[in-house]
């Protein structure tokens, strides 16, 4: 593999991991106290949990996006926000951060594969690469991760 396309390979990993001049995922829903996680604070549009679970949706719709020509992405938006403000049961948003951080190494492992093809179309998309799911899915990630530790500081839950 020629250099470029391994050091863009690299850099691409790093921002999907989080790694930045940002909060991290896992800094952002460590030690979340389960009675705050459905509470949403005077001008805030979302409470944590439907921070992650949407962190969580629209991440998985895009890693499938990436690798699955069958794959159907929810309808938008309702499709990509949990229908209640706080979890429905005491595991679940344990359950949610975990199937963030599975899908998360899934495309990180994608992007990284080097028989993966980053700039040419999918075939059953309209324009889009791998390069632009992995970059859009590093934005989207970044930006809500920000409203979860905005939120946590707001609810007086952030060290």
């Amino acid at each position: 593999m020629d250099p470029t396309n391994q050091s863009l390979r690299t850099e691409l990993d790093r921002f999907l991991a989080g790694e930045g001049a940002h909060a991290s995922f896992d800094q952002a829903v460590a030690d979340m106290p389960p009675d705050l996680c459905g509470t949403k604070p005077p001008g805030s549009p979302h409470s944590a949990w439907e921070l992650l679970e949407h962190l969580r949706i629209a991440q998985w719709d895009m890693l499938e996006f990436s690798r699955d020509p069958k794959h159907v992405s929810p309808k938008w938006p309702e499709g990509y926000w949990p229908h209640t403000p706080a979890p429905p049961d005491a595991g679940a948003w344990s359950r949610s951060v975990q199937s963030f951080r599975s899908d998360l190494t899934a495309m990180r492992e994608l992007v990284t594969n080097s028989a993966s093809d980053l700039f040419t179309p999918l075939p059953h998309g309209e324009g889009q690469t791998l390069l632009r799911e992995a970059l859009q899915l590093a934005d989207h990630n970044a930006y809500h991760v920000g409203e979860l530790v905005w939120l946590r500081r707001v609810l007086g839950a952030w060290k």
